[in-house]
Parts: C-alpha cells; structure tokens; sequence
C-alpha cells in the first residue's frame, strides 16, 4: 500500500511558488459588470479551435461578472507594464471601480476591456466553466487576437516580479 503525507495548504503554496508564470490581467465587461484581476494561472488548451483556460479565485464575489457576461480577455503583460499588475491585484488601495483608470483600453470582438500594450491579447467567449476547489477554471473560445511589440513579459517566480536576463 501507497503510503502518502499530508499536504498542508502552506506546503503546498511554497511548492507552487517555484512555478514561473506570466502575469496577466484578466477582465470582462457586460450586463453584470466590469471587473479585472491579476492572474498567473492561465495556459492554451487547444489550437483547434482556439482555447484557453483562466484559473479564478470562486470565493471571491466580485469575480461572478466572468462567469455572469460569458466573455473574458487575457491580457499578457510586459515588464513595463508591473504597476498595472499590483493595481489589478488587489494588493493596492485602489478600489475595484477605480482599477480601468489605470493603463489604455480598448475592446476586440467580446467587448471585454483589453490592454494596450500588452504582449498578446485574447478575447474569448466562455464555452464551459467549471468549479475546482476554491477556484473556478474558465474556458474561453478565441474570438479575437491581438500581437503586441516584442518586448520582455513580466514573470511571478518565488512571490516576487522577475524579468528574463537576455
């Protein structure tokens, strides 16, 4: 018999932080509302058809709006672009209807704000979402691109901004 430790949430935390990933912000916009965060967990599901998944903190209220207007854009960020990111995170004073003050912004295909400047843009439409524990994982249709300027992307490594060494 497989014998197995117990995991605490903090062990597991500090595991997860030795996983490099870019920083994105992630937003909506629709009848029930505008919102925008920080996220790391996201990743390409397929290119046929085009899909994403976005990994969202469900206990959080204020994050219904992605689930609620059914369209999402990922908005992978540049080195730059780090004070947007603690802005969109939560770990600022600024309140949630103040953080699209923040940065230029526009909309593609879905109508959910995207980022200019950033290194990549995809707007999608939400094909499925489906609850994990604390979070909930969005899948998102590919609707609308959009290629920034080759520029360094902003890393989250060891709970701390990192940038590539060239």
């Amino acid at each position: 018999m497989l014998k197995t430790n117990e995991i605490s949430s903090q062990h597991y935390r500090d595991a997860m932080a030795h996983f490099a990933g870019a920083v994105h912000i992630v937003t909506t916009d629709g009848a029930a509302g505008k919102r925008g965060v920080t996220a790391i967990a996201a990743c390409s599901v397929s290119d046929q058809p085009p899909t994403i998944l976005v990994c969202l903190n469900r206990l959080n209220p204020h994050n219904e709006p992605f689930l609620e207007n059914g369209v999402f854009a990922l908005n992978t960020l540049s080195a730059g672009q780090r004070e947007l990111s603690d802005v969109f995170s939560g770990m600022t004073d600024v309140p949630n209807e103040q953080r699209f003050v923040h940065g230029e912004w526009e909309t593609l295909s879905t109508g959910s704000p995207v980022l200019k400047g950033s290194l990549a843009v995809l707007d999608c439409e939400l094909v499925e979402a489906k609850d994990m524990a604390t979070h909930r994982i969005y899948f998102g249709r590919v609707t609308g691109i959009r290629i920034g300027d080759k520029l360094q992307p902003l890393l989250y490594h060891d709970r701390k901004y990192r940038v590539l060494a060239e």
